[in-house]
């Protein structure tokens, strides 16, 4: 598709109706007017009288990615996971992280990968950054500056990840102001330093307040990593929901992977499900990543999928979306941030077929609620015209391939640009992985 100008129309496209105003399922057969980089008007297919007919091919809105960690992006090649397990990357990650992730290393692998979102039609994108001090004291600065270099692009988030403990103990306030200063928000792992297991400790409670405390103190929403293993001792979900609801915590909050609600009993999931309802809060679930890493066992055949209650939570009201997590290192070996392939596997993997229903939002519309983002992840009159054309025109052609010939438009006009070459990280990752 050439460059269109700056008023025409897109028409004959199939559109998500879940992602219009209209609602509804299935897809809608529209005609859509672009004027000056915005959607001007839709109207039903063969109502314009010319432009640049999309023959039916899908359209979308651009995609929101709500959970990444792109300081640890693409170092597999020089610290692969021997086990491929949770503790194998940890371990991966932390001598890693002491080594090498000085400021040239992090943006050279960051910029990478916001270059391959940005190709595969990503307007917004939210990443956790390990926060130890001191180096968040590096970390900040610089994806504070990424942030700003990619306005326009790639809309950055920021998100603080240290075990709650850290965040009790002497460090918890320069890193909440860290987070503050720079504009970020404050997230944390349920997980304790140093622990296996993810059953609650004694003190649990305490360190939770205390979290929520320097939140408020400095008006910060939440996004925290939460009870991401298959231990039925892991139930800090609930207790989150308890004292948002408690503490009457009127900021956002976002809860990622959630797996272990998954292996407990119907009652005890059940009636934490009505609690995060009740508290309002997010989840958003990261299937690629959680299959790969969770229930695994040398020789052994896993026996669940790792993921969470998706169809149970969105039932009961709770908005959930779905995101890419971990790219190529330790946590998962793969991954492009390409939010077809999440959402393709994604449809697998948690069944959300039969019918697809409204689980397009999950990686559009409610990610970007999630985010703040009014004017993203819809197809409505006065959005941007940040779009994805895709030939595929039912689900089965959407979801069978990967949609490499899509034609990611921004701002009306069509991207020119190609994801990059892993040829270019090997100075830093030491070659192919």
């Amino acid at each position: 598709m050439k460059d269109l100008g700056a008023t025409y129309w897109l028409r004959d496209a199939r559109v998500p109706a879940t992602l219009t105003d209209a609602g509804g399922e299935g897809l809608a057969r529209l005609d859509v007017r672009i004027e000056h980089g915005r959607i001007a008007a839709l109207a039903p297919a063969g109502t314009a009288p010319d432009g640049v007919s999309l023959d039916g091919g899908q359209l979308w809105p651009g995609f929101v990615d709500a959970h990444t960690h792109l300081d640890k992006g693409h170092i597999w090649p020089r610290s692969p996971n021997p086990t491929g397990d949770f503790a194998g990357a940890i371990n991966a990650v932390m001598a890693d992280r002491g080594a090498a992730w000085t400021e040239a290393d992090m943006r050279a692998r960051a910029e990478f990968a916001l270059r391959c979102a940005h190709a595969y039609g990503t307007v917004a994108l939210r990443t956790h950054l390990d926060s130890y001090l001191p180096h968040a004291r590096t970390t900040w600065p610089l994806f504070a500056k990424l942030r700003d270099e990619w306005a326009g692009r790639v809309d950055l988030q920021l998100v603080s990840i240290a075990p709650l403990d850290r965040f009790a103990g002497p460090d918890g306030a320069e890193l909440a102001d860290l987070v503050a200063k720079h504009g970020g928000t404050l997230g944390m792992v349920t997980r304790l330093e140093g622990h296996v297991h993810d059953a609650l400790p004694d003190d649990f409670q305490p360190m939770l307040d205390g979290f929520f405390a320097l939140a408020e103190a400095r008006g910060l929403a939440l996004d925290l990593h939460v009870d991401e293993s298959g231990d039925s001792g892991a139930r800090a979900l609930r207790e989150i929901a308890l004292t948002a609801a408690r503490r009457k915590f009127r900021a956002p909050i976002q809860c990622g992977h959630c797996c272990s609600l998954s292996i407990q009993p119907d009652d005890f999931a059940a009636e934490t499900i009505a609690r995060v309802a009740e508290a309002g809060i997010r989840i958003v679930v990261l299937p690629m990543c959680n299959m790969y890493l969770q229930a695994r066992a040398p020789g052994r055949t896993p026996r669940w999928r790792g993921v969470t209650l998706v169809h149970e939570l969105a039932a009961a009201g709770v908005p959930v979306s779905l995101a890419s997590d971990n790219t190529r290192d330790p946590f998962y070996a793969y991954g492009d941030l390409d939010m077809v392939e999440v959402f393709r596997e994604a449809t697998r993997i948690l069944q959300l077929d039969h019918p697809i229903a409204a689980w397009p939002r999950a990686v559009t519309a409610t990610p970007a609620a999630a985010m703040g983002l009014a004017d993203r992840g819809m197809i409505r009159v006065g959005a941007p015209a940040d779009l994805v054309v895709f030939r595929a025109r039912g689900w089965t052609e959407f979801l069978s391939r990967p949609q490499a010939d899509r034609v990611v438009i921004r701002a009306g006009r069509v991207l020119d640009a190609a994801v990059p070459d892993y040829r270019e990280l090997d100075a830093i990752t030491g070659g192919a992985g």
